[in-house]
């Protein structure tokens, strides 16, 4: 291969892996908020909704704190929210990240401990799916 060849190569190349890097990066916010948010106020069998006890914690996973007759998260709050859970993605291997793993069952692979019980049994749930599925890039 000629140098010139090569150096087109290495651009292009260089592109290439820049480009995917920057894909595994970007969070899809109609995503986060047609699919993801509604996990958080969901009630889930033997477990208090994810709002009730994350608007009080003091903790990374934080969301916007609901009134007494609030059903749904103001459009500032869900902006809020994305920002806040965008930090708990691990960019470069979403499966490692805080909030896939965190409330996922230690059986299937998650942390050992989480104060609000188990959320997910196992990453067959379709709601950790599509958390899964948002930190991977999901749009």
């Amino acid at each position: 291969m000629n140098l010139a060849k090569l150096t087109r190569f290495t651009i292009l190349a260089a592109i290439a892996a820049a480009s995917s890097v920057a894909s595994a990066q970007s969070l899809d916010y109609d995503y986060y908020k047609t699919k993801v948010e509604p996990i958080f106020s969901k009630h889930r069998e033997g477990h208090a909704r994810c709002v009730v006890c994350h608007s009080q914690s003091t903790n990374s996973f934080k969301l916007a704190e609901w009134g007494p007759d609030t059903t749904a998260f103001t459009e500032e709050q869900s902006k809020a929210n994305f920002a806040m859970l965008s930090k708990l993605v691990n960019k470069n291997d979403a499966d490692k990240s805080m909030l896939l793993l965190h409330p996922l069952s230690k059986d299937a692979g998650g942390h050992e401990f989480h104060s609000g019980g188990r959320q997910f049994a196992s990453k067959d749930d379709p709601d950790w799916k599509t958390l899964q599925a948002w930190a991977k890039g999901a749009k």
